[in-house]
């Protein structure tokens, strides 16, 4: 390990407008959203991203020391590196001092084999990624550690925040309520009523969130958000934010480094707002301009082909004409029912700049029976996760991957925030989906014969 450490060099990151020509910058404590240059309040002109300081990050360590350096850290106890976001600080936001960090040891879940799955595939090498064995049940903690800590940050610097607002189909709002409280923060959420998860909805009620069940969709509440953050002393915890997706970002160099550091072939994600896309991308993008791997990964983005807007981008060439957004379709992936994806414009960036990607959709009933079947193979996944699974299917039977390609499913949510999902497949009243791997329970007498009588059938 070379004797410099990164706390001996500064590391900067910052703001920059995604505009092509233009370039502006501005500190991660300013509070803008959008170029203030070229993009007014146009929800997709003059977008902002992270940038970070390459060349620094490069003097201070070759690549084989910052795997050394990230490996020392990862899930141990040295506050807040522990963390499988914080312990890749220096690439993630450096910004922040140590103490204003808000951790709840986001990070560091289960790569999980799914060899029985695979194997029936003729798939020898097929992981999921649990991103929803965390805090709050899904990949959001990744981003809102980051984005509630900078917060803390800017409140420590002066700044007059009164609270942190974000529009949600569920997960954001857990995620948000859950750090806020932690650091002590208020929290604002805008859910569509009526539209969201019985076990979703009480996570941002039991952390004491300032929760609106408004009568629209997600894009409604979204827009009512953008106009409430005008006011600078509400902060905008949606991912329009690019802070939030520089936690997520970690997602693909933790996977890097759960497998010894050796490169993926494919990265399957499911895609609604188009922000966890660009950021899985831009992870790996890093990751090979800083020398840690060779190759990239091809991704692939999986829709709802009720919510479907980036499918439809993606086949006609990626035009390069101004974006109508579309009215999404009731999916029960509701969670990426979305039309009207803030982060179009940066997930086909990132998509054009990893040759080989693609994008495809899952039909309701196609969605709902890869979940399904990935369930009698040990799993327990969200509808989200089916969408990518039947992405999956769907691609395999077109013969895209081989036997031994190394393909990882981005898994968003713990399946255990979706009951209804669950109990009304195997009860075969899901609309639009005919349930080829019901299970119900057998309901027989409480006798010793009759139970083994039933046994003797069925096994």
């Amino acid at each position: 390990m070379s004797s410099s450490h990164p706390a001996a060099e500064r590391f900067r990151a910052w703001f920059e407008c995604t505009t092509p020509g233009c370039g502006a910058r501005y500190e991660l404590t300013d509070i803008v959203y959008h170029c203030r240059r070229c993009g007014g309040h146009d929800k997709r002109a003059g977008l902002l991203e992270v940038k970070h300081d390459l060349a620094a990050l490069k003097r201070a360590h070759s690549p084989q020391d910052w795997k050394t350096l990230f490996n020392r850290r990862y899930l141990r106890t040295k506050w807040p590196y522990g963390s499988g976001v914080w312990g890749k600080k220096e690439w993630v936001c450096p910004n922040v001092d140590n103490h204003n960090v808000v951790s709840l040891y986001e990070g560091g879940t289960n790569l999980f084999w799914a060899e029985r799955f695979g194997k029936s595939l003729g798939l020898n090498d097929l992981w999921i990624k649990l991103c929803g064995n965390s805090h709050t049940g899904s990949f959001k903690d990744l981003g809102m550690t980051v984005l509630v800590s900078m917060v803390k940050q800017m409140i420590h610097e002066g700044k007059p925040i009164r609270a942190v607002v974000c529009a949600s189909t569920g997960d954001t709002s857990a995620s948000l309520a859950a750090y806020c409280a932690a650091a002590g923060i208020p929290a604002v959420v805008l859910l569509p009523k009526d539209k969201v998860s019985l076990p979703q909805l009480i996570q941002p009620l039991a952390n004491g969130a300032l929760t609106f069940a408004l009568d629209t969709d997600f894009d409604g509440c979204m827009s009512l958000v953008n106009e409430l953050c005008r006011d600078e002393t509400l902060y905008l915890a949606n991912s329009m934010n690019s802070l939030r997706l520089e936690g997520q970002k970690t997602i693909s160099i933790e996977i890097v480094q759960q497998f010894d550091w050796e490169e993926v072939d494919w990265v399957i994600v499911p895609v609604g707002n188009c922000g966890n896309i660009h950021a899985i991308g831009q992870g790996f993008l890093m990751m090979k301009e800083m020398g840690v791997i060779q190759r990239l990964p091809r991704l692939i983005g999986a829709q709802a082909a009720k919510a479907n807007p980036l499918v439809q981008l993606y086949r006609r060439g990626f035009p390069d004409e101004p974006f109508r957004p579309l009215k999404a379709q009731t999916t029960l992936a509701n969670a990426i029912q979305i039309g009207d994806p803030v982060n179009l414009f940066k997930a086909i960036r990132t998509l054009q700049q990893i040759p080989g990607s693609l994008v495809e959709e899952a039909t309701e009933d196609e969605l709902a029976n890869a979940a399904a079947l990935a369930d009698r193979n040990g799993l327990f996944t969200c509808p989200h996760t089916g969408v990518a699974l039947a992405v999956l299917l769907k691609l395999h039977a077109r013969r895209l991957f081989a036997p031994d390609d190394r393909i990882i499913v981005i898994s968003t949510a713990n399946g255990l925030k979706f009951p209804d999902f669950k109990i009304q497949y195997h009860a075969s009243k899901l609309q639009e989906v005919q349930p080829r791997y019901a299970n119900t329970p057998i309901e027989v007498a409480a006798d010793l014969d009759t139970i083994q009588r039933e046994l003797d059938k069925r096994l």
